[in-house]
């Protein structure tokens, strides 16, 4: 699939929102929608929501908006006319060129936006969904990102050395991720006694000792990656291992509840279902379970209230966690079962059956 067969899917699908909402136009300027439109171009100078050039679609046509500063980026490396975006732009004092653009080219002013605060009505939710249900080309790139995110933290793992600190791995990992031409959305790292105490360890700059965790969610042509991975330069004890194996059956066990067609809700239900049937009812409500992702780190943390069903093609991070242990990786959800994304590249592997699917899993990597 080319880039431009897959932005006409999704041109189509934008377009088809516009109709069913009873507008002229959507103008997406969010980060996350430019690049789901653009096949992983970038709106940005720094990582956020919202990016530094919109993109306005109309049932007819399709438009870039930005300023001076960003146009030429724009043409050239982001080669937004080549896709058929007509570029148009202003001094960047200009405050008023954006609105006067969109008057200009959506003359009847029926134009919804995928961001608060605008001129019209914000349909961000609704353009969330679009971009749920991934493309052949999108599975394609996000398999590619996975390997990548996979076997950055792990290269950078096979250098730590006890009396590293949390820092020096960070930015080991952070040269690594940057070097592939990714973004780093957030870097997790905790050292010995911070694996058990904190879910969301940012690094503090502790020296490494006996353990350590590294992870977070990195993003590769638009699309996020979320990864850990755990490393012991002690034995591993038995009920450390016995608890990490726990921890990734039940991770396993929302993978495989990932279904299209089913609610988010019945997911989530199933991992609280295996948390408790292994004695660890208790460790399900310290912490969030993770949930789809794609163009955003979390589309949702999925809640007991969270609406809608899981759409073919739709990728999530779970990540359960039992205090000391977590398990992290993205995949993707079909109907034919789980199509792993950032699966064990030099980590030692698990391999386990849940819910009858079949799972390769990393393994706590002892040195």
């Amino acid at each position: 699939m080319t880039c431009s067969e897959e932005r006409s899917i999704k041109l189509a699908r934008v377009r088809e929102l516009i109709e069913k909402l009873g507008f002229d136009a959507l103008y997406c300027k969010r980060q996350d929608d430019f690049a789901w439109l653009t096949c992983g171009g970038i709106n940005y100078v720094g990582l956020g929501e919202m990016g530094n050039c919109g993109l306005l679609i109309t049932r007819e046509n399709t438009y870039a908006i930005t300023n001076c500063i960003e146009a030429p980026r724009m043409r050239d490396e982001e080669h937004l006319e080549g896709m058929g975006f007509e570029l148009h732009y202003g001094v960047w004092h200009d405050d008023a060129f954006e609105q006067n653009a969109l008057r200009s080219l959506v003359p009847s002013g029926k134009i919804c936006f995928d961001y608060g605060g605008a001129s019209g009505p914000n349909v961000a939710n609704d353009v969330k969904l679009l971009r749920f249900s991934l493309t052949e080309a999108e599975v394609a790139r996000y398999q590619e990102g996975g390997f990548l995110t996979a076997r950055a933290i792990e290269e950078t793992l096979a250098t730590a050395r006890p009396g590293d600190s949390e820092n020096d791995l960070i930015g080991r990992l952070v040269y690594r991720i940057r070097k592939r031409g990714m973004d780093v959305v957030s870097a997790m790292c905790a050292a010995d006694e911070r694996i058990y105490k904190y879910r969301h360890p940012v690094p503090h700059g502790d020296v490494i000792r006996e353990r350590v965790q590294l992870g977070g969610n990195f993003r590769y042509r638009g699309l996020i990656i979320c990864c850990t991975r755990l490393l012991n330069f002690v034995p591993v004890t038995q009920q450390l291992r016995e608890q990490y194996l726990v921890n990734v059956e039940i991770d396993c066990t929302l993978m495989a509840n990932s279904i299209p067609g089913h609610t988010f809700v019945s997911a989530l239900e199933a991992g609280r279902a295996a948390y408790a049937a292994r004695g660890y009812a208790a460790e399900f409500d310290k912490h969030h379970q993770g949930g789809p992702i794609g163009y955003a780190g979390r589309d949702y943390r999925v809640g007991f209230n969270t609406p809608g069903v899981i759409a073919e093609n739709q990728a999530f991070c779970w990540n359960p966690s039992i205090t000391g242990t977590k398990s992290e990786d993205t995949v993707i959800a079909t109907s034919a079962g789980i199509i792993p994304v950032s699966r064990p590249i030099l980590f030692p592997t698990l391999s386990l059956t849940v819910c009858g699917q079949k799972f390769v899993r990393p393994a706590i990597w002892e040195v």
